[in-house]
Order: structure tokens, then sequence, then C-alpha cells
């Protein structure tokens, strides 16, 4: 049975996200790309640059909002698909690109001025500027097979590296903000562009897709050398040994899915691994400096490794040095969820968000031996999860995913 407005209303509020919002109004527009290819401004994509005015072009070889400095704050959306054929899922990937390719340019998706009908944008972002705009978007393994059901005749597509995360020591992962069958993750250097793009693809996905989870992020994990490296929610340098977006050889080795392991559809997109971090900010408040240093491995104020860095410390038992050389692209963002009552302190965590070519050999091996053994652990508890294939970008009268559902 489709869902009512009301019900649908509810679910894209309702949830345990930072901040969710949904809405339902007009049908959605129709999905012609009229934004002309970019041109040199693609080659901004590729090079990791914003263009001068604050748009980041959409269309691209790679989706933007991967390779792209992270902007400073973030909407995320994990959606459930409601129809079952594939003729639904795919009017709904040709809106959702028509209305983030316009929306990254700095337009609006349709009329606001519609008389005794709904606006089509909903009209937040009137008047501000594009602030760096990007939307990705990625499947999860649900929209594959999901418990053993073929849905959308996608199974056989489904990329190997697209794998079930096994349990890791000392996950507490709640269902309701784990997984679903799409994700979109929105960034930009304005708190409310970036609500805007989230609120308005909710509403044009009715009634072929719900929210499942939504999560609001600011304190962007560093990727870029042209801004300073910013601080997470312990007060210490987060991004110091990460890849940056101008480092174009560690995006091939690391981040970018090709041959063998991933299908002709994948290559030249990502594999997106999510995990909401719960954050005991008690714990870590009451912990002396000398002992927050010794747990992370380097110093608070200058972010220097430490002269004797704990063999046990974060930053030893993440290097690439004990992963077999691996790396993985950290796009992370802070949040905060209101007051824990079992402390009185604020309930924060961080949405961790990392790309990779591979998460069988990168993220999973890496977390394994993290996962209780790292000092930071002791501070840590991972409280949602999902895995997203997200695709290689499009070209102006493409669609999201159209390598894969033609």
């Amino acid at each position: 049975m489709q869902p009512t407005r009301r019900v649908f209303l509810r679910s894209g509020l309702a949830g345990a996200s930072a901040i969710g919002a949904g809405a339902i109004g007009a049908g959605a527009i129709g999905a012609s790309a009229l934004l002309a290819d970019p041109g040199s401004a693609v080659a901004a994509v590729e090079s990791g640059e914003s263009g001068p005015t604050g748009i980041v072009p959409f269309y691209g070889a790679h989706q933007a909002g991967i390779a792209t400095p992270a902007p400073n704050y973030l909407q995320f959306g994990s959606f459930n698909v409601i129809g079952d054929t594939i003729a639904d899922l795919r009017r709904l990937l040709l809106i959702w690109t028509d209305a983030a390719a316009r929306m990254s340019a700095g337009q609006q998706i349709g009329p606001v001025r519609t008389g005794s009908k709904p606006p089509v944008d909903t009209g937040e972002a009137i008047g501000l500027a594009p602030s760096d705009l990007t939307v990705t978007f990625g499947f999860g393994a649900t929209l594959f097979s999901d418990n053993g059901v073929d849905r959308f005749g996608l199974a056989k597509h489904k990329p190997a590296p697209l794998a079930d995360l096994p349990a890791f020591l000392g996950d507490a992962l709640q269902p309701v903000i784990s997984g679903g069958d799409l994700c979109v993750q929105v960034c930009a250097n304005d708190p409310q562009v970036a609500f805007h793009a989230m609120h308005d693809l909710i509403k044009q996905a009715s009634p072929l897709a719900t929210p499942k989870w939504l999560l609001a992020g600011f304190g962007r994990t560093g990727n870029t050398t042209k801004e300073p490296l910013p601080r997470n929610l312990m007060g210490f340098q987060d991004g110091t040994a990460n890849i940056m977006a101008q480092d174009t050889g560690a995006f091939k080795q690391f981040v970018w899915a090709g041959e063998p392991a991933s299908p002709a559809w994948m290559r030249g997109g990502s594999y997106l691994v999510a995990r909401r971090i719960q954050i005991a900010l008690e714990l870590w408040d009451a912990t002396g400096l000398d002992g927050q240093q010794q747990t992370i491995g380097r110093e608070k104020l200058s972010g220097a490794v430490l002269p004797v860095v704990p063999p046990t410390s974060h930053l030893v038992l993440s290097s690439p040095s004990r992963n077999n050389g691996q790396r993985i692209l950290r796009r992370g963002y802070s949040f905060v969820d209101g007051v824990d009552p079992a402390t009185g302190f604020p309930a924060v965590g961080v949405l961790f968000l990392c790309y990779q070519k591979d998460p069988r050999k990168q993220f999973i091996p890496i977390q394994r031996r993290l996962a209780g053994a790292d000092a930071l652990s002791e501070y840590l508890t991972h409280i949602g999860s999902a895995v997203f294939a997200c695709p290689p970008g499009v070209t102006s009268g493409q669609f999201i995913g159209e390598q894969l559902i033609g």
C-alpha cells in the first residue's frame, strides 16, 4: 500500500537523527537536464577545485562530493525505495539527477509561485549563493537483493565489493539508523543550502522513496591542502593523514573503483562506508591531557606526532604501515543529537564517511584491527552502519546509475 501524505511526512521527520526534514508537495518536475556540459568546469572537479562563483560542477567523470574539498556542512539521508519496478527506480533517479544538477548550479528545481498548488521548489535557498553544494548518490546492497528478493532484477549486477560488513568488537548497531536502499550525501558551505537540497530531494522522491534515516553534520574532516585542518569534537585536528583532494594519484590507487573487482558500471565510482559513532564526551572530558594525547598519538594543540607514541594509539593502529599499505578517503562530519539522559552531557558523535576502492581490502581489515585494540575505542560506540556503491559521474542528458539501469 502506498503511504499517505501524512504518513510520509511523519516518516521524514521522525527517527534518531540530529535533524530531519520531510515534506510532501507537488509532483516532481520533468527530468530533462537543461544544464550544458560544463567543459572546463569538469576539469575543476577532476583537480579538486570548486568554481569561481561557489559552483561545484555536478557533471563529470566522477560524482562531485568525493574528490572535491569537503564543505563545512552535511545533510545525509538513507532512503528505502517504495516501488518494486525498474521503471519506478529509473524515474526516481531521473528526477533526482535533474534536481541535483539544478541546485548545484544555484538554480531552483521548479516554480515557487504556484498559486493554490504547493510550490515545486521549497524555497529555503532563494537569495543564497550555491555555497559549493555537492550532491552524491549511492546504492545499498538491498537495492540488488533484499532478503533474497530481487525486486528490480539487479541481483546479477551487484558488485562484489558491496559486501555486508561483519560484526566488529564493541558494535551496538541500531537497525533503525543503519542500511538503506539508496543514500544521498549533501554538502555545502551554508547549512541552509544543504538543508534545502535534502528537503527538495525528499519531497521530489514521493511517492517513489521514503527516508529511512537522516543526519545533519558540521565540522568536516580535512581533505584539502588549501584550508587549515579543522578540529573534531574531541578537540584534535581531523584529517592530518587523510587523502587530500589534490592527490589524484592516491585517488586512482585507493578510491576509484576499477577492474577486476568492480563491474563496468561501477568503474570510476567508489564505495562509501557510513558509520554513526557516538562519543562518550563525559568520559573524554574527564581524561587528562596526557591521556588524551596518548590515546590519539599526537599533541592536541600543534597536531605533531608525540616523541614516544604508544603502540595502542589511534595513530599507530590506523596507519597504512599497519594495514598492508591501504588508505581510505575520510569525509566525516560531527553531529549533536540532544542530551544523553544517562550522563546529562551533549549526545555527540561523528558520522564517519569513508570512500574506497574495495571495503573488503580497506575499511573491513582496518576496522578489525582498531576495534577493541585502539585506545580510542574506550570513548567510541558504533551505533549505525551502512555501505553504498556510489556510481561514476554522468554527462548532461544522463542520469545517475544509467550505466547500471540503462
